[in-house]
């Protein structure tokens, strides 16, 4: 499993050490990634993490429902599934407010749940 993030977003770098403590993946910021090996391009991955399994790829709020899933973070993948247009608007707002105090917090929070 890999997954492409952005690396200069603290949220995200949180977010991915928050997933590897229960997943094993292979993460790597797509700013030093060579992208051709994975069939992605630098514009999509400036907009939604991606995730590649089995050689399905997966980008933006699916990535997250895949990935929380994968981790055995079942129920909140299946509410956000659930939750559909509300789970895709959610993940492009926090993606276009990553500077926000709200993304901060989560940011935050993250970071003292890593061991």
């Amino acid at each position: 499993m890999v997954v492409l993030y952005d690396g200069e977003c603290n949220f995200c770098i949180q977010s991915v050490d928050w997933l590897q403590q229960k997943l094993v993946a292979t993460a790597i910021p797509f700013q030093s990634a060579d992208l051709s090996n994975y069939q992605v391009t630098y514009e999509r991955c400036t907009k939604e993490v991606i995730a590649i399994s089995n050689g399905i790829t997966y980008g933006g709020a699916d990535a997250v429902i895949f990935l929380l899933r994968a981790r055995g973070n079942r129920i909140l993948a299946a509410l956000l599934r659930l939750s559909g247009p509300i789970t895709h608007f959610g993940y492009r707002w926090i993606a276009s407010h990553r500077d926000s105090f709200l993304v901060k917090v989560i940011s935050v929070i993250l970071k003292r749940s890593v061991k």
